[in-house]
Order: structure tokens, then sequence, then C-alpha cells
């Protein structure tokens, strides 16, 4: 049977432009190919899930516009649950500005619309669901009470709590003590712990004080340098699959949404990241947010050529 996964989180439209690189402050930068994609890190890490075997429910919050219809349409053709996607009469669809440079490197602004209304209503509405579900995925995209409420009801059920916390902002140890699983990169390692990560023994370091102020398992993600996990029965790093990337966007909500199904299927901490950073490798190879999430059958046979 499949896991079930709850993803509490954000839906964005993606405006997409490809530069030779990303303008300084105050430049203009003459860029290429221009493209829309479904994106926002809730529903992207929802649809990651999805494609890699889970049954998904997500929690989110829409405009009552052309961008939230199409979105729902999307989740509609990924088999996403959204009987708990509300249809906001009072703001925007979110909306996310991607300017993608020569090395699939990134810069990202995000105006968040209708995601900035969801709220503890919202997850009280989805408790019962939360309650039964295997793990429950969440990120800092929408308000910090709401997803203070979405831990503690899934704490209170002993359910799973997988937290990717970005865009990193400041967390509580009481938010930081209902989380199961924290999945920061070296930037919001950094930016949680007030230590500069650029290397795998700085990361370790993040880890460690992530877990002291109250985690559970903290992964510290470092992009082609793979991450470093320190759990209560493992620690030390998993090494990343060389890839030449196109577009890096999504390569942190593909690498969430996989790693939610491999924990809830019981694959040991190691082994799911290794299948978390298989995902991972394979969305960076696509343009697009959840465009580039690639299918279980895509990330088994990824693993089949790399023993």
């Amino acid at each position: 049977m499949k896991p079930h996964i709850v993803v509490i989180g954000s839906s964005n439209t993606d405006m997409i432009i490809q530069a030779p690189r990303i303008p300084a402050p105050g430049q203009t930068v003459l860029g290429g190919r221009f493209s829309t994609a479904a994106g926002g890190k809730g529903a992207n890490q929802a649809v990651a899930a999805a494609r890699a075997g889970a049954q998904v429910t997500l929690v989110a919050r829409v405009g009552d516009d052309a961008f939230g219809r199409q979105a729902l349409a999307g989740f509609e053709r990924d088999h996403v649950d959204t009987r708990f996607v509300v249809r906001d009469e009072q703001a925007p669809s979110g909306v996310a500005s991607i300017i993608v440079d020569d090395h699939g490197q990134n810069a990202i602004a995000v105006a968040p619309g209708a995601n900035a209304n969801l709220s503890p209503q919202d997850v009280a509405r989805a408790a019962k669901t939360i309650a039964s579900a295997d793990a429950v995925l969440l990120q800092l995209e929408i308000p910090l009470d709401t997803v203070q409420a979405a831990v503690d009801v899934a704490h209170e059920h002993k359910v799973r709590v997988i937290l990717n916390p970005a865009p990193a902002c400041g967390l509580s140890d009481e938010v930081l003590r209902g989380v199961d699983v924290l999945t920061p990169n070296e930037i919001e390692a950094g930016m949680l712990t007030g230590s500069e990560v650029v290397d795998e023994a700085d990361a370790a370091r993040a880890a460690a004080l992530l877990r002291d102020r109250g985690a559970g398992t903290v992964i510290v993600t470092m992009g082609p340098r793979g991450a470093i996990v320190d759990g209560p029965d493992q620690r030390g790093p998993i090494a990343a699959f060389a890839v030449e990337a196109v577009d890096t966007t999504a390569a942190g909500d593909v690498f969430n949404g996989a790693l939610a199904v491999a924990l809830a299927e019981g694959r040991p901490l190691p082994d799911a990241c290794r299948w978390a950073c298989a995902a991972a490798a394979l969305s960076v190879q696509c343009l697009g947010a959840q465009p580039s999430a690639p299918t279980r059958v895509a990330i088994e046979r990824f693993l089949v050529d790399r023993p």
C-alpha cells in the first residue's frame, strides 16, 4: 500500500527567465527564453512525493484566478488530493520570479499572495487526515503560526514531521522540538545557527547545534556536494550524484518529497537520503520546478545504473 503524506505549504506560479548570469543590484541583463511553470515549495514537494509513489494530500491556498485554476488542474493530473486546497477570494495566487543562469543556478523572489492566508484553522480542518498520515511535510513559505499548528497536530498523533526550513527564518525551540527530520540547505543551516556553513565540517557543526535545540534528525543538503546527516543512530556524509545541472530551482523540494516517501516506506535513513539524492539529481537536469520532479520508475532506473 502506498504511504500517505500530508504536505502543508505554498502553491505558486513560477515566471522563469533564462539569462547568461544573474543580475547584480542595479544591473539589467538581456536574457533568453521565458516560460511559466507550476511551483511553490509545498506544491513542488507534494507533486514530487506523488510521482515518487505516495498518496499525497495537500493543504494550501490558491487565488480564485487563472493561476489557481491551473494549479488545481496540475494537482489533479498528478493525483494529489486537493480537498484541503482553498480557493481564496481575498488574495491572488502566489507568484515567483525566477532567473536561471547558464550554470543552472537561480535567484528567486516570491509574492506570496494567498499563501500568506494559510491559517491554523486550515490545518484544523485537515486534522483527521493528518492524524492518519505516515508523515507530514512542511516548509516556510506559509505563516509560522500555521507551521506550529501543523507540528502540534502531527505531534499529538505521533505522526512523523519533516520540516524543510526554506526560506530560512528564525525558528523557536518549541517548533524544533516537534520536528523529527529537519532538512536545511547550507545557507539555511547557517542562518538558523548564526554560523556560516561553507564545508562539510561546518555543516556537521550546524546539524549538531540544531539537534541540541531539539530537532530529531538533521540533514544539511549541500547541492552537488551531497548532504550531511546527524541523527540518533546515523551520522556522516551522503554522496551526491555527478550530473550536469540545467536548473536547480526545485532540487531541494524534489529531495524532500522523495525523502518523505522513502522514510514513510521504512527505508533506513542513509538509503532514504541516497534515494532522495537520486531524485534531486534527475530534477536538476530539467527546466522548471514541478516539471522536473521525476517518477518513481525514473528514480529506480537511475539507481540501477549507479549501484
